[in-house]
């Protein structure tokens, strides 16, 4: 299984937009990732289970001269 830190970018197995892991912890002894992610501008948060995402690709970082 995967490990996930907040700032990870992250979907989900079955599909779906790219997510950000916002916290990394467990509901009552159970582990899960939290993520926040934007369709146009409305902002969406859910919670998931680790063993439900994968890494999402990431593009390279902008690089600043």
């Amino acid at each position: 299984m995967e490990e996930f830190a907040v700032g990870d970018t992250v979907k989900l197995k079955s599909g779906g937009p790219t997510m950000t892991v916002t916290v990394v912890g467990d509901r009552y002894g159970t582990p899960t990732v939290w993520t926040t992610w934007f369709d146009g501008t409305k902002k969406f948060d859910g919670d998931f289970p680790p063993a439900a995402l994968i890494a999402a690709e990431t593009r390279s970082p902008i690089r600043r001269v």
